[in-house]
Protein backbone atom coordinates (compact mmCIF):
# COMPACT_ATOMS: atom_id res chain seq x y z
CA UNK A 1 0.00 0.00 0.00
CA UNK A 2 1.13 3.33 -1.03
CA UNK A 3 1.54 6.13 1.48
CA UNK A 4 2.64 9.54 0.65
CA UNK A 5 5.58 10.62 3.05
CA UNK A 6 4.44 12.24 6.63
CA UNK A 7 6.21 15.70 5.50
CA UNK A 8 5.23 17.52 3.18
CA UNK A 9 7.24 19.10 0.24
CA UNK A 10 8.46 23.14 0.13
CA UNK A 11 7.10 24.60 -2.91
CA UNK A 12 10.60 25.31 -3.81
CA UNK A 13 11.59 21.81 -3.50
CA UNK A 14 8.70 20.30 -5.81
CA UNK A 15 9.67 22.84 -8.27
CA UNK A 16 13.12 21.62 -8.34
CA UNK A 17 11.97 17.84 -8.74
CA UNK A 18 9.16 18.99 -11.71
CA UNK A 19 12.52 20.87 -13.26
CA UNK A 20 14.24 17.73 -13.54
CA UNK A 21 11.41 15.81 -15.04
CA UNK A 22 11.33 13.45 -11.96
CA UNK A 23 7.76 14.51 -11.11
CA UNK A 24 4.35 15.87 -12.39
CA UNK A 25 2.32 18.29 -10.54
CA UNK A 26 -0.87 17.34 -10.11
CA UNK A 27 -3.86 19.95 -8.55
CA UNK A 28 -6.64 18.46 -7.09
CA UNK A 29 -9.00 21.25 -7.01
CA UNK A 30 -12.05 21.50 -8.73
CA UNK A 31 -12.51 22.53 -12.46
CA UNK A 32 -13.76 26.22 -12.39
CA UNK A 33 -10.89 26.21 -9.09
CA UNK A 34 -8.17 25.67 -11.57
CA UNK A 35 -9.45 27.83 -14.19
CA UNK A 36 -9.19 30.98 -12.88
CA UNK A 37 -5.65 30.07 -11.06
CA UNK A 38 -3.13 27.14 -11.23
CA UNK A 39 0.71 26.80 -11.11
CA UNK A 40 2.20 26.72 -14.71
CA UNK A 41 2.04 23.07 -16.02
CA UNK A 42 0.12 21.80 -13.53
CA UNK A 43 -2.62 18.99 -14.50
CA UNK A 44 -6.16 19.05 -13.58
CA UNK A 45 -7.06 15.99 -11.64
CA UNK A 46 -10.33 16.68 -9.27
CA UNK A 47 -10.64 15.19 -5.95
CA UNK A 48 -14.56 14.73 -6.40
CA UNK A 49 -13.65 12.25 -9.39
CA UNK A 50 -10.19 10.83 -9.02
CA UNK A 51 -11.07 7.65 -8.02
CA UNK A 52 -13.64 6.85 -10.90
CA UNK A 53 -11.46 8.64 -13.73
CA UNK A 54 -7.72 8.05 -12.16
CA UNK A 55 -4.83 9.76 -13.00
CA UNK A 56 -4.16 8.83 -16.46
CA UNK A 57 -0.60 9.54 -16.26
CA UNK A 58 1.17 8.78 -19.43
CA UNK A 59 4.55 6.97 -17.30
CA UNK A 60 5.99 6.55 -14.19
CA UNK A 61 7.28 9.74 -12.59
CA UNK A 62 6.68 10.78 -8.52
CA UNK A 63 3.43 12.59 -8.20
CA UNK A 64 3.43 15.85 -6.37
CA UNK A 65 -0.28 16.66 -5.15
CA UNK A 66 -1.51 20.29 -4.81
CA UNK A 67 -4.69 22.25 -3.89
CA UNK A 68 -5.21 25.94 -2.85
CA UNK A 69 -3.85 25.97 0.66
CA UNK A 70 -2.63 22.27 1.43
CA UNK A 71 -5.85 21.58 3.59
CA UNK A 72 -7.60 19.40 0.38
CA UNK A 73 -4.52 17.50 -0.14
CA UNK A 74 -3.42 16.89 3.96
CA UNK A 75 -6.69 15.60 4.37
CA UNK A 76 -7.06 13.24 1.88
CA UNK A 77 -3.80 11.97 2.11
CA UNK A 78 -4.30 8.46 1.48
CA UNK A 79 -6.91 8.48 -1.02
CA UNK A 80 -4.02 10.51 -3.07
CA UNK A 81 -1.85 8.15 -2.44
CA UNK A 82 -4.27 5.16 -3.48
CA UNK A 83 -4.80 6.89 -6.73
CA UNK A 84 -1.29 7.27 -7.05
CA UNK A 85 0.14 3.47 -6.86
CA UNK A 86 3.83 5.13 -7.32
CA UNK A 87 5.74 7.85 -5.31
CA UNK A 88 3.89 10.82 -4.03
CA UNK A 89 3.84 13.41 -2.31
CA UNK A 90 2.28 16.88 -1.47
CA UNK A 91 3.12 20.47 -1.95
CA UNK A 92 2.91 22.39 1.87
CA UNK A 93 0.66 25.49 1.58
CA UNK A 94 -0.72 24.69 -1.68
CA UNK A 95 -1.05 26.85 -4.96
CA UNK A 96 -1.18 30.03 -2.25
CA UNK A 97 2.57 29.13 -0.45
CA UNK A 98 3.70 27.81 -4.21
CA UNK A 99 2.97 31.73 -5.22
CA UNK A 100 4.62 33.37 -2.56
CA UNK A 101 7.46 31.42 -2.98
CA UNK A 102 7.88 33.75 -6.58
CA UNK A 103 6.86 30.28 -8.14
CA UNK A 104 4.83 30.72 -11.89
CA UNK A 105 1.44 31.00 -11.44
CA UNK A 106 -0.83 30.87 -14.31
CA UNK A 107 -3.93 33.32 -13.65
CA UNK A 108 -7.44 33.56 -16.38
CA UNK A 109 -9.03 36.45 -14.71
CA UNK A 110 -11.64 36.37 -17.40
CA UNK A 111 -12.85 32.63 -15.61
CA UNK A 112 -15.89 33.31 -13.37
CA UNK A 113 -15.40 33.44 -9.62
CA UNK A 114 -15.25 29.69 -8.13
CA UNK A 115 -18.95 28.43 -7.59
CA UNK A 116 -18.09 28.18 -4.04
CA UNK A 117 -16.94 31.65 -3.33
CA UNK A 118 -20.50 32.73 -5.86
CA UNK A 119 -22.72 30.41 -3.61
CA UNK A 120 -20.87 32.59 -0.46
CA UNK A 121 -21.34 35.74 -1.64
CA UNK A 122 -24.81 35.84 -2.81
CA UNK A 123 -25.92 33.70 0.63
CA UNK A 124 -24.11 36.07 2.76
CA UNK A 125 -26.17 39.33 1.42
CA UNK A 126 -29.22 37.35 1.09
CA UNK A 127 -29.06 36.76 4.97
CA UNK A 128 -27.29 40.52 5.54
CA UNK A 129 -30.62 41.68 3.19
CA UNK A 130 -32.82 39.87 5.54
CA UNK A 131 -31.54 41.13 8.71
CA UNK A 132 -31.60 44.82 7.70
CA UNK A 133 -34.83 44.76 6.34
CA UNK A 134 -36.30 42.46 9.08
CA UNK A 135 -35.00 45.35 11.65
CA UNK A 136 -36.27 48.60 9.43
CA UNK A 137 -39.09 47.64 7.39
CA UNK A 138 -41.01 44.58 9.21
CA UNK A 139 -39.63 40.85 10.79
CA UNK A 140 -41.12 39.35 7.82
CA UNK A 141 -38.06 39.94 6.48
CA UNK A 142 -36.23 38.01 8.41
CA UNK A 143 -37.39 34.93 6.96
CA UNK A 144 -35.41 35.44 4.04
CA UNK A 145 -32.50 34.56 6.85
CA UNK A 146 -34.03 31.62 7.67
CA UNK A 147 -34.38 29.96 4.35
CA UNK A 148 -30.56 30.95 3.52
CA UNK A 149 -29.85 29.34 6.69
CA UNK A 150 -32.27 26.55 5.97
CA UNK A 151 -30.71 26.06 2.52
CA UNK A 152 -27.33 25.94 3.63
CA UNK A 153 -27.94 23.33 5.97
CA UNK A 154 -29.73 21.01 3.31
CA UNK A 155 -26.60 21.84 1.03
CA UNK A 156 -24.37 20.25 3.64
CA UNK A 157 -26.26 17.28 4.88
CA UNK A 158 -26.73 16.04 1.65
CA UNK A 159 -24.33 17.42 -1.08
CA UNK A 160 -27.25 19.16 -3.11
CA UNK A 161 -26.83 23.01 -3.00
CA UNK A 162 -29.59 24.35 -5.14
CA UNK A 163 -27.91 27.94 -4.83
CA UNK A 164 -24.69 26.58 -6.55
CA UNK A 165 -27.26 24.85 -9.22
CA UNK A 166 -28.81 28.05 -10.01
CA UNK A 167 -25.96 30.34 -10.31
CA UNK A 168 -24.34 27.66 -12.62
CA UNK A 169 -27.20 28.97 -14.89
CA UNK A 170 -26.41 33.05 -14.43
CA UNK A 171 -24.63 34.40 -17.75
CA UNK A 172 -21.18 34.44 -16.63
CA UNK A 173 -20.87 30.82 -15.85
CA UNK A 174 -21.51 29.97 -19.14
CA UNK A 175 -18.94 28.52 -21.40
CA UNK A 176 -18.49 30.70 -24.18
CA UNK A 177 -18.60 29.64 -27.62
CA UNK A 178 -15.36 29.21 -29.76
Amino acid sequence: MTTLPPTPLKPEDAAQRLADGRAVLVDIREADEFARRRARGALSRPLSSLESQGLGLPDAREVIFTCRTGMRTGANGQRLANVCGGRAFVVEGGLDAWDAAGLPVEHNTKAPLEMMRQVQIVAGLLVLVGVVLGLAVSPLFFGIAGFVGAGLTFAGATGFCGMARLLALAPWNRPVAA
